[in-house]
């Protein structure tokens, strides 16, 4: 009996745990980290303040794992765009996981914002150069397949594979960033002043150049 209480009530807190995750992504996904205040959080999970301070001791402490979580979901889902060629060249697969970035940060561009360059505290940065690491390595995978297959050129890869994840998020910077409103703290986005499939099409073809082609 005692087990089964326990086994539940582990349940009940990964839940709650879950849930309070969830409650800060969606509010940082509205508004950014300055949306995401702990009572607001609380409120949207629908737990007490105390109950969030309970799992997570400190504001920095949330905005570090739903950085996390959020950011996993990123990795896997380029993955997941570079693999849906299956078979395909290196080029097709750097063009795949490219724009399915592109795609899922225009589609989410607060969110995109909040994950590639808004400032935030040491802890959530210490996390953004581990998942630009994650990125890099998705691409580094690539282009050694393409290299060893003789597909892509003799280069260095890590080298590659870490200028072309500058590349992308630089890029991806000035469509995403917010800007202030005159009507106070309240952030929206900037016009769009460049059409998606243009703007994605360009990243590919650079992307793709850049790799190489061996001749």
């Amino acid at each position: 009996m005692a087990y089964r209480t326990t086994e539940r009530t582990e349940a009940r807190r990964a839940e709650t745990r879950e849930r309070i995750v969830g409650a800060a992504l969606e509010l940082i996904a509205e508004g950014g980290y300055v949306a995401a205040q702990i009572a607001a959080v609380a409120e949207r999970a629908g737990v007490a303040v105390g109950t969030v301070y309970r799992y997570f001791p400190s504001k920095s402490d949330l905005f570090a794992e739903v950085f996390r979580v959020a950011s996993q979901r990123e990795v896997d889902e380029m993955r997941a765009g570079a693999a849906a060629t299956t078979g395909g060249s290196a080029k097709e697969r750097i063009a795949g996981g490219t724009e399915t970035f592109a795609r899922r940060a225009l589609a989410g561009r607060r969110l995109a914002w909040a994950l590639l360059a808004e400032p935030v505290d040491p802890a959530v940065e210490a996390e953004r150069l581990h998942f630009r690491h994650s990125y890099r390595d998705v691409i580094a995978e690539i282009v050694a397949d393409g290299v060893a297959s003789g597909e892509l050129p003799e280069q260095d890869i890590d080298v590659t594979a870490a200028a072309l994840v500058g590349a992308i998020g630089e890029t991806m910077l000035g469509p995403l960033s917010p800007t202030q409103s005159l009507n106070g703290s309240r952030l929206t986005a900037r016009p769009r002043t460049i059409d998606p499939d243009v703007l994605i099409a360009s990243l590919i073809n650079f992307c793709t150049r850049a790799i190489g082609e061996e001749h």
